[in-house]
């Protein structure tokens, strides 16, 4: 039982350090020059793309996939190039 205890505190120190790096990168993102937008946009789906088709060769949770998922697509939106 006291394994079972470390191994959901250590889980739940990682969620919180996940945590923290997603709002500091969400901070980072919106703040990207109008003129970067599109360049990184496009890396972002690249990059993403690659990572999605090692993910669904791999054996793993779709739980993770969903997750990367979800997060990509937020990340994309907050990179989409400014229109107008």
């Amino acid at each position: 039982m006291n394994n079972l205890q470390e191994v959901t505190e250590r889980i739940c120190e990682l969620k919180g350090s996940l945590i923290a790096l997603d709002a500091l990168l969400s901070a980072m993102l919106v703040e990207i020059p109008d003129a970067s937008r599109g360049a990184l946009h496009a890396a972002l789906t690249a990059h993403a793309e690659i990572a999605r088709t090692v993910l669904l060769n791999t054996p793993i949770s779709e739980h993770t996939i969903a997750a990367f998922e979800r997060d990509t697509a937020r990340m994309r939106k907050l990179v989409e190039p400014v229109v107008g």
